[in-house]
């Protein structure tokens, strides 16, 4: 799908405020409230708008440490990369799972409530499982940048 100077509006618009209201959103882009209410439909059932979520703040909910996990697998056969991604969805600290290429296979962003609840997810969830050959952890000291979604412009 190609996309025109008001879809990239509506996008970084609903991406910065997934809450504003149609109306809101088609003052801010020029349009009346049907045409931008049927472009920003076309742009979810194209699948450029994926879902619309809160932001949350971490520690308010007691999570107070974050780690990043560079994860090596022994082998790297199609079946066993599934495998260890289904694995991984099912630990709901695992916020994220990337796929990577290089010398470390997956790196995971993994949010924990003390580092005592981290080293339990790491030794009985990570590590032992399957095709896992070592992992790699590196605890974060404090998020400068925190963006979501991507930059739409141009």
């Amino acid at each position: 799908m190609a996309f025109d100077r008001i879809d990239r509006q509506i996008l970084g618009l609903l991406q910065d405020d997934g809450r504003m209201t149609n109306v809101d959103l088609a003052e801010r882009v020029g349009l009346t409230a049907p045409p931008c209410l049927r472009r920003v439909r076309a742009l979810e059932e194209a699948g450029a708008i994926q879902g619309y979520h809160a932001s949350l703040d971490p520690a308010s909910l007691g999570y107070t440490i974050t780690v990043f996990a560079m994860v090596s697998l022994k082998s790297q056969a199609e079946a066993d990369l599934t495998a260890f991604e289904q694995h991984v969805a099912t630990i709901p600290e695992v916020r994220e799972c990337h796929m990577l290429n290089g010398e470390i296979d997956f790196i995971l962003k993994i949010v924990a409530t003390d580092l005592r609840s981290f080293q339990e997810l790491l030794t009985t969830q990570l590590t032992p499982a399957p095709n896992v050959s070592h992992v790699k952890t590196s605890l974060t000291i404090r998020t400068s940048k925190s963006l979501p979604g991507i930059p739409v412009g141009g």
